[in-house]
């Protein structure tokens, strides 16, 4: 019989969340770097160019990638004989690791910050002295 913490739970989701809106599949970048070599339109070719510099410094960064958007939806399969450690249900549990992904950006503070402003604010203020 499994253990299951809840803890375990949510920082796993929190943690998968945060790697994905920082780095590209492989298959991605591999394909956009077919792509790219078999471009003929030079505006085509910049437009390649840019999203895989982009990915770089996303990745390079810890970053948010600019395609990073939309709402999450998670697909979860729980064996037979799971028993959990835990007073949330699993929903619950999935829920508040996606919360705290959007909320604890530990790889980059100075991100945070700038989130947290307003838009109009945000272009106003410069960000603080931490940087990512």
């Amino acid at each position: 019989m499994s253990l299951i913490k809840q803890q375990d739970v949510i920082d796993s989701v929190a943690d998968a969340l945060q790697y994905i809106s920082y780095y590209h599949p492989i298959d991605y970048i591999e394909s956009l770097g077919r792509a790219y070599e078999l471009e003929e339109s030079p505006a085509a070719k910049d437009a390649i160019a840019q999203i895989l510099t982009n990915s770089r410094m996303c990745a390079e960064g810890h970053r948010p990638i600019c395609q990073d958007t939309g709402i999450v939806v998670a697909f979860v399969k729980v064996g037979m004989n799971v028993r959990w450690e835990a007073t949330l249900t699993l929903t619950e549990m999935i829920n508040e690791g996606v919360r705290r992904a959007y909320l604890e950006w530990r790889w980059c503070p100075a991100i945070r910050w700038r989130l947290r402003c307003r838009p109009r604010a945000a272009a106003r203020r410069t960000s603080p002295s931490s940087s990512c």
